[in-house]
């Protein structure tokens, strides 16, 4: 087991973090309840200057406050009010850099995350999106502050090395309020 530090999280370079992402683990244990997958799909949101993040042109709110704290921990959010997303802040303090992590592949606690997910067996609806991910991983909006070194929500490297050309690179989803960077190539997916 490999767990990763905050110096990866500390880097300050959203885009190359986002990529990095790829092909780890991420692991929740809730309740003795131990469930992982791969990440297979990410975007990156550059604070101040991109006008898709939560924290745009120095935004700060009770929700958004975490994103300008330390590396390394959840910031999980409640959108639409259903999905909760699952961010990781990036970059030092006052920094508020955040990759979401868009879809995993299942490949620890699988009954566990049917259970969480209301399915019989898995597919790509299972974690396919932000707010299946969270929700098979069992990770809720009181969980954002979570400290990714600890042992509640952690990301471990297994080795899975993804090279630059096996990543699709493309603008995120669901921004379109963002006007031109909307547009941004900040979506890196990998297909293990």
């Amino acid at each position: 087991m490999s767990k990763l530090k905050k110096d990866f999280y500390l880097r300050d370079d959203v885009i190359q973090i986002s990529k990095d992402l790829l092909g780890k683990y991420i692991f929740t244990k809730f309740n003795g309840k131990t469930t992982a997958g791969i990440i297979t799909e990410t975007e990156a949101y550059a604070g101040i200057i991109d006008k898709a993040s939560h924290a745009w042109n120095g935004r700060r709110t009770n929700r958004t406050e975490i994103m300008y704290g330390e590396a390394g921990v959840a910031y999980v959010y409640l959108c639409y009010g259903i999905h909760h997303l699952f961010n990781i802040v990036t970059n030092k303090k006052e920094v508020p850099h955040a990759v979401l992590i868009r879809a995993i592949t299942p490949v620890e606690g699988i009954p566990y995350i049917l259970k969480r997910r209301n399915k019989t067996k898995t597919d790509k609806s299972t974690a396919g999106g932000p707010g299946t991910v969270s929700q098979a991983l069992g990770i809720l909006t009181k969980h954002s502050g979570t400290d990714l070194t600890g042992n509640k929500i952690w990301i471990e490297d297994k080795g899975i090395k993804v090279k630059e050309k096996e990543i699709i690179v493309g603008p995120r989803i669901g921004v379109d309020y963002a006007g031109e960077d909307a547009g941004l190539l900040y979506r890196f997916i990998y297909s293990p």
